[in-house]
């Protein structure tokens, strides 16, 4: 990146540490972006800083909001028996497409990672305890993904919660709709068979 000016240069490096996005990626949308007219570039400056400034973490489920509660533990049509504790903000919006579950979340911002330093008290477990005590959760529903460290802390939470009398389920895993038995990895036919139910 040497024959880049300075500002691009600074530019290109901001972009590479954007996941998903490496140097080439990068160089392309800084080019974009210079090119642009200075409104747009202002625009998308606005939009970060707004992000930055606007959005905090709900005191309840701890996904990223304007408004405090969130929109989705303010609204009193959701039932507060069934908690869906979930990795990341984002998962939480995969959820809500779906379209079927009615009841409230708890985002842990992460999962266990013992060898990256991640153990129960960097992720949110405390307040997902404290929901728990309140004594309104029936039912909690581990919907961490279908990774080492995302079954790794769902055992953890499980192990932890059963004690309480609260029911613990976790989200099946198996084949994708579309998908084929054909391609599919071991593992995955494994769960598919594992969470089988009957029609």
């Amino acid at each position: 990146m040497a024959a880049l000016p300075a500002p691009l240069q600074r530019l290109v490096a901001e972009l590479s540490r954007l996941p998903g996005i490496g140097e080439k990626s990068a160089t392309r949308l800084a080019f974009f972006l210079l090119r642009s007219d200075a409104e747009h570039a202002r625009a998308l400056s606005d939009a970060i800083a707004a992000l930055k400034s606007n959005l905090r973490l709900c005191s309840r489920c701890l996904a990223f909001t304007e408004q405090e509660p969130c929109a989705l533990c303010d609204d009193p049509r959701r039932t507060d028996e069934m908690l869906c504790v979930v990795e990341d903000p984002s998962d939480t919006i995969a959820m809500e497409r779906a379209g079927d579950f009615r009841g409230r979340y708890h985002v842990l911002h992460g999962t266990l990672a013992p060898l990256d330093g991640i153990g129960p008290e960097q992720l949110k477990v405390a307040e997902l305890l404290a929901r728990l005590r309140e004594g309104r959760v029936r039912e909690v529903i581990l919907a961490t993904n279908p990774t080492v460290e995302g079954e790794a802390t769902a055992l953890y939470l499980a192990k932890l919660i059963k004690p309480s009398g609260v029911k613990v389920t976790r989200i099946a895993h198996g084949l994708p709709m579309g998908g084929d038995v054909e391609y599919a990895d071991g593992v995955t036919l494994s769960r598919a068979l594992a969470g089988r139910r009957e029609m």
